[in-house]
């Protein structure tokens, strides 16, 4: 039980991130997760993207309460988002798991300057 504490927080911090910042959880949670060391790559992003999808949830329940979410502004990028994740999805396992680190990694650069600027 004693290692269920490390995970808890790790999973807290991608719940505190995704809730501050609207999104990003799993920006967080990715290199946790792969510090552990006990999933392969593949598994690793699925277990991550399984993880923080209901924190999503959980967060998008919260600005919807507050009156945080505008519907008309947010379907196209939905409509968008639910389609890409289709693709996505239909890609697992298709992709070399080399371009998707590096992927990955050109991803959080460019919305890292993106968010300087």
């Amino acid at each position: 039980m004693a290692r269920a504490w490390p995970a808890r927080l790790a999973g807290a911090a991608a719940g505190a991130a995704n809730g501050l910042f609207g999104g990003g959880g799993g920006m967080v949670f990715l290199p946790i997760l792969s510090r552990a060391g006990t999933l392969s790559q593949r598994k690793l992003y699925a277990t991550c993207v399984g993880v923080i999808f209901p924190v999503c949830l959980v967060s998008a329940a919260v600005y919807l309460f507050r009156g945080g979410v505008s519907f008309t502004a947010a379907l196209p990028y939905l409509t968008g988002g639910l389609v890409g994740g289709w693709i996505g999805g239909k890609l697992y396992g298709k992709v070399p798991t080399q371009w998707l680190k590096w992927l990955f990694a050109a991803f959080l650069f460019y919305a890292g300057g993106k968010y300087l600027l």
